[in-house]
């Protein structure tokens, strides 16, 4: 039996890298050896020592199994949606696929015990949720299309946000750098409220005007006096924590939008002086629409530079834990795994 590298998180601390069974190609899900595996906040559960299996949601890599033809072809360069859905509701058919409501059991469809695990060297994923990579763009840019950017590029949109706009972003984790990404690629002025010191000068680097203490009290009537005394015409929270969210209420200006990025806890606000008198715009947001997918490549062959300040850090898959420690500093950008011999 052939096997493969995954990664299992079994405890407080505990876990491993150890052989799986290789997923097999049916119907039209396909198997692609990974490449590139962007991490995100698996760190977390890590931290906490909580167990979860299967990890991780982002990855880029190559076809290398079909198992019957159709949208994508062995040796094809993709990169791989996060997800598993149904592909026939109304959310599926237009693009939304996040908000499907009907996922599919993957291990039952396919027969496989594993290859649903983004941290491990091969996934089967449906034909349909791989986007190709275009020649000439390197994995580790095309990556970015997940969680680097993808968020934050679904706030821009459904904010609509463009060159007369003043963004202000909440957090300067990987996901916030992407907004910057974002928002400075749409010719928007950018603020930033953050604590990690190391991600502010990053996000500084990006194009950020003046990154603040939110814990400062004087930082809402500062960005109110960058911002003609009204206040930032679009916000992005990315941290999931309400004290971000509240100084995002509190500075945003009246009939502005906020776009909530970060998975979180509980936000308590009132609908009479925080939403009826303020004439603000909530946007729940979480991935974007695959109609988008070519704006997205397009932006991502125009910012190479940016992305390479943005990831900050690359491991082998085998130091996956040294990855989740250094996460856990947060000193660091995004980082990337590369499985074994691909580095």
């Amino acid at each position: 039996m052939e096997t493969m590298k995954r990664v299992v998180l079994n405890g407080p601390r505990d876990c491993a890298l150890v052989d799986r069974a290789m997923p097999r190609a049916k119907d039209d899900f396909v198997v692609v050896k990974l490449k590139v595996i962007p991490m995100c906040t698996e760190y977390v559960d890590y931290r906490d020592g909580n167990v979860n299996e299967p990890m991780g949601h982002e990855a880029a890599g190559e076809v290398v199994e079909v198992a019957q033809p159709g949208k994508v072809a062995v040796g094809d360069r993709v990169v791989v949606m996060p997800g598993y859905w149904c592909g026939k509701c109304r959310h599926c058919m237009s693009g939304d696929y996040i908000h499907c409501e009907r996922g599919v059991d993957v291990a039952k469809v396919t027969g496989n015990e594993a290859g649903f695990d983004f941290y491990s060297e091969y996934v089967v994923q449906n034909d349909w949720m791989l986007v190709p990579i275009p020649d000439g763009m390197s994995y580790e840019h095309a990556s970015m299309a997940c969680c680097g950017l993808g968020p934050a590029f679904n706030a821009m949109e459904r904010m609509d946000v463009g060159g007369f706009d003043t963004v202000l972003i909440s957090g300067c984790g990987p996901v916030g750098l992407g907004a910057v990404i974002n928002a400075r690629y749409r010719g928007a002025r950018v603020f930033c409220v953050a604590r990690n010191q190391y991600r502010a000068e990053i996000a500084r680097s990006l194009g950020a005007e003046e990154v603040l203490n939110p814990e400062d009290p004087a930082t809402v009537d500062r960005l109110k006096e960058l911002t003609d005394g009204y206040g930032p015409t679009k916000s992005v929270e990315t941290t999931g924590q309400p004290m971000y969210m509240r100084l995002l209420m509190n500075a945003t200006r009246r009939r502005g939008h906020i776009a909530i990025v970060g998975e979180g806890g509980d936000f308590t606000f009132g609908l009479s002086d925080d939403m009826i008198r303020t004439g603000l715009t909530l946007h729940g947001i979480w991935h974007y629409s695959m109609q988008d997918i070519p704006d997205m490549m397009q932006m991502i062959a125009e910012v190479g530079d940016s992305l390479d300040k943005q990831i900050t850090h690359t491991f082998p898959f085998a130091r996956f834990e040294d990855a989740w420690k250094l996460q856990m500093t947060g000193q660091c950008g995004k980082i990337l795994l590369y499985p074994e011999g691909d580095e």
